[in-house]
């Protein structure tokens, strides 16, 4: 499966996080990230993460033509909804693409868990 990363600053140690802790689950899957977030994570965890440009220099772009080409299977976009982006229209963009084409993204932590132990789930055969 290939995975997307996405963070907004105040949630970047947020995902780092989040990746640590299901770094066992996620390893076995492509990942790739907006650059900060991407390199964040790949410091921090032993996971491969192939990076873009950062969300307001294009990077939220170049993952939302991943989804449309169909080579994104599933997004984590941890948002920070009280600080207000510059580029909302690229954000908006990505859910907009998820919604189109049936990716499930998970916009905080809570939901990113469910979406992993549905993961858990299925590799288990149940």
């Amino acid at each position: 499966m290939n995975i997307a990363l996405i963070a907004h600053d105040k949630k970047k140690n947020d995902m780092v996080d989040f990746v640590k802790a299901h770094e066992d689950v996620l390893m076995a899957h492509t990942l790739v990230a907006t650059g900060t977030t991407g390199q964040r994570v790949a410091e921090s965890t032993k996971l491969h993460v192939r990076t873009f440009k950062s969300g307001p220099l294009g990077g939220d772009q170049e993952i939302g033509a991943r989804i449309a080409q169909g080579k994104v299977d599933m997004v984590f976009f941890f948002r920070d909804p009280l600080t207000p982006q510059p580029h909302e229209p690229d954000v908006s963009a990505l859910f907009r693409l998820s919604d189109v084409y049936g990716i499930p993204m998970a916009s905080n932590r809570a939901t990113a868990e469910l979406l992993i132990a549905a993961m858990k789930k299925q590799s288990s055969g149940e």
